[in-house]
């Protein structure tokens, strides 16, 4: 796998310039009493919004104890790690598909609701495909940059 500042290179490519819209990966050292270990965080920020944070907006509590849940509802304990590999491979598929399958394939790796998010910033796909997107999906963070990308076409 290439080195993250590699990939973000490349979905920055596909990314509507006319907003606001960052990618970032971040690595955080956590010491115990038990060992050490990173912890990952990636996060989409929309302007000064953050509007999509792994692994923040997936964790989930009970009476066992904190724990990650992704869309498919599965816990995941552990998944910091080969969660975020995960996350960089989806991009790396997204990058890989060609313009005329990205509407049409299903991205059976995607437990984020990951693609529609690079879809709605995608400057490869205009007005009439982003109003598609919006009648078909009901991920607010990704009706919100279809919403901001509508807009901004009007300045």
């Amino acid at each position: 796998m290439k080195r993250w500042s590699s990939l973000q290179r490349e979905i920055y490519k596909l990314i509507d310039k006319q907003i606001d819209f960052q990618m970032h990966l971040s690595i955080y050292r956590m010491n115990s009493q038990y060992g050490s270990t990173d912890l990952p965080r990636f996060w989409i920020t929309l302007g000064d919004e953050i509007i999509f944070d792994y692994p923040k907006q997936f964790v989930d509590k009970d009476e066992s104890g904190a724990f990650i849940k992704n869309l498919k509802g599965e816990r995941l304990y552990y998944p910091y790690q080969t969660e975020i590999s995960d996350i960089s491979k989806l991009i790396r598929e997204y990058i890989d598909t060609p313009k005329e399958d990205v509407y049409s394939k299903h991205f059976a790796n995607d437990h984020w609701d990951l693609i529609n998010i690079l879809k709605a910033a995608d400057k490869r796909f205009g007005k009439r495909r982003l109003e598609l997107l919006k009648i078909k999906t009901e991920s607010k963070t990704t009706q919100k940059i279809i919403e901001y990308r509508l807009n901004a076409e009007l300045l």
